[in-house]
């Protein structure tokens, strides 16, 4: 196991470690978030792909209690569709992050995380009972986000939180469906060559932080009040939106 200091220094662990953690409370707390955080830093100290296919592996396997206790909870009329759209569309945006320019890609991820924000800020509220067509095509949205950047929250975020759910459900509805959108994106990931020896290596760090992170957030959140929940969820899309944005790099990077 001490073989992950010939591929990564001390410096670099610890300071990965701090941003997982970070990122680990956010996801207790709120059900998504945490590639938001991640990934914008650790794509800059790492190969994008290197990044992405720790993350997916970390979220996965130790968001599992999360995932449990969402089960009991979560609009599965929604969530199913929705979680359908994301497995297919994942493999193109995968495959993109594979052959494609990083920059135009990043830039897409802006123009639509930063959409969705303004759709939120603006009061706007999808008032009808969500359509197995409209679940499918957000949770598509949601897919193509996660191959290539694995922030992937924003679409289902954002369409979930203008709905009158209270915030459990909405929390509920995130965590289980990124544990079902994530099986999806590890055939692709697998496909396209991503989990490298690096990935194993970082995960010896990263699932103790992230766990223990997760355990913290999950805490947290049950003794939030509702309305602190979404506007922590409206900042966590707004982080997204900075850090994804290429001309601010000389900031965040």
């Amino acid at each position: 196991m001490f073989e992950i200091f010939s591929f990564f220094s001390l410096s670099l662990l610890l300071f990965l470690a701090t941003v997982l953690f970070i990122a680990g409370c956010v996801r207790g707390f709120s059900g998504f978030g945490a590639g938001m955080i991640f990934m914008p830093v650790a794509a800059s100290v790492l190969l994008p792909a290197t990044a992405a296919a720790t993350f997916l592996f970390i979220d996965g396997i130790v968001a599992l209690p999360l995932v449990v206790r969402a089960v009991r909870r979560c609009d599965w009329s929604t969530v199913l569709p929705a979680a359908a759209g994301a497995v297919i569309v994942v493999h193109l945006g995968a495959w993109l992050l594979a052959n494609s320019d990083v920059l135009l890609l990043r830039w897409i991820i802006f123009a639509i995380v930063t959409g969705l924000l303004v759709l939120l800020v603006s009061g706007w509220r999808y008032q009808k009972q969500p359509t197995t067509a409209v679940s499918f095509g957000v949770g598509s949205v949601s897919g193509f986000l996660g191959g290539i950047s694995q922030v992937s929250a924003p679409p289902v975020a954002a369409f979930w939180l203008s709905s009158a759910n209270e915030p459990a459900i909405v929390r509920a509805n995130l965590i289980v469906f990124f544990a079902l959108a994530s099986i999806g994106t590890f055939v692709a990931y697998t496909l396209n060559g991503f989990f490298t020896p690096e990935v194993f290596h970082l995960l010896i760090m990263a699932v103790p932080v992230y766990g223990i992170a997760i355990f913290v957030g999950s805490r947290v959140f049950k003794q939030a009040d509702p309305a602190l929940y979404r506007k922590i969820a409206y900042i966590l899309i707004a982080l997204a939106a900075l850090t994804s944005m290429p001309a601010l790099d000389p900031v965040f990077r």
